[in-house]
């Protein structure tokens, strides 16, 4: 059964909905949202549900401006601010953190992910670059995370295709025609839920060899 708590911070109100591990949990993965959604983001949703039964609590979190209402996304340093903010109600669980999110949050997690003790990171749809300017890399924050990292990156994602990443000491999962929200088209050749699949097996697996 899911639960919600509101955790303060120094941006302010941010809340962690917990989807627990029956039993004895091994890890908690923590994934933060993007600059342009929440934690309904399909591939989040399907963290939460596939995740606890393989021994992972999985804490989808939401940072305070989502909370508040807002709609536009502060500057990343007061994301980080809240990030670090909210991290001690992660450590009450007592169990190694995966820190993570998707496109926004992917880079949250890689840029504090070394000072805040995080076992591993989790980047989803990691946003490499703006679209249609790759010369603005943020491969940097990736490469400069310090942990293990695991990029699940979308085919044809304008942020960042996966053939477009660095050589460097992370593993990348391509999904196949994916976008940036992991979404696929109907013409592709697998489905939506077979993608869906794709990430939750290889978040999966990827986490129990650390753990």
């Amino acid at each position: 059964m899911t639960e919600s708590e509101i955790v303060g911070t120094p941006a302010g109100d941010a809340r962690i909905t917990w989807h627990p591990a029956p039993g004895r949990a091994r890890a908690v993965l923590a994934v933060g949202h993007g600059a342009g959604g929440g934690i309904g983001a399909r591939d989040l949703q399907a963290l939460a549900a596939g995740l606890p039964a393989a021994g992972v609590t999985v804490a989808l979190v939401e940072q305070p401006w989502r909370v508040a209402g807002k709609k536009v996304a502060p500057a990343p340093k007061t994301l980080d601010a809240a990030w670090r903010g909210l991290w001690p109600a992660l450590e009450g669980k007592g169990l190694p953190i995966v820190a993570g999110g998707r496109s926004a949050g992917a880079r949250v997690a890689c840029r504090t992910a070394r000072e805040l003790g995080a076992g591993a990171v989790l980047a989803l749809s990691f946003p490499l670059h703006p679209p249609g300017r790759p010369e603005k890399s943020r491969a940097d924050e990736l490469l400069g995370a310090g942990v293990p990292v695991l990029v699940v990156q979308g085919g044809n994602d304008p942020f960042g295709r996966p053939e477009e990443f660095p050589d460097g000491g992370y593993e990348l999962i391509p999904v196949d025609a994916a976008d940036h929200a992991l979404s696929v088209p109907k013409r592709a050749a697998l489905t939506q839920q077979e993608a869906l699949g794709t990430v939750v097996d290889g978040v999966r697996k990827w986490i129990t060899a650390l753990v």
